[in-house]
């Protein structure tokens, strides 16, 4: 059996607004369009879209080490309506004692914070449920911490 690789979609208002916003959070840069096309638009020719649709409908982003998933982010005409089935946890890394990494956590939740996400909830000195401009609730926690009661 070939192993498996997972992509992430997140469906956005404004596409550019939430690549913004997520490369900040996770380090990710914009992912480079297939071969052989040398750019996003010609890449997105070959598919007929919808006219009016644009590239800036959508991004795709990815981890520059090659690590993480991809994400894409598309626009999508209906608003977010309920809670997150799926949320991303980003892990901050660092080893310390609890008090130590539970700092590095809230300063990662207070840079996102200047980054247009906004902060839901700390849950137990373990993790804080954060929201992007868009309201898709994620969790920021230190690696290896559990997120039990997640967004």
């Amino acid at each position: 059996m070939n192993p498996v690789r997972i992509d992430l979609t997140l469906d956005a208002d404004d596409a550019q607004l939430l690549a913004a916003f997520w490369k900040s959070a996770l380090g990710y840069v914009d992912l480079p369009p297939p071969p052989p096309f040398a750019t996003r638009e010609e890449w997105l020719a070959q598919f007929e879209l919808p006219e009016g649709e644009t590239v800036d409908d959508g991004a795709w982003l990815c981890d520059p080490d090659g690590v993480g998933p991809w994400l894409a982010i598309l626009k999508v005409p209906e608003p977010k309506t309920a809670k997150n089935r799926l949320h991303l946890d980003v892990r901050i890394a660092g080893h310390g004692t609890p008090a130590e990494r539970w700092a590095r956590v809230r300063e990662e939740a207070a840079r996102l914070v200047a980054a247009g996400g906004s902060v839901l909830a700390e849950v137990d000195g373990r993790h804080v449920v954060m929201a992007d401009p868009e309201g898709n609730e994620f969790c920021v926690a230190a690696a290896g911490a559990p997120t039990t009661a997640a967004a």
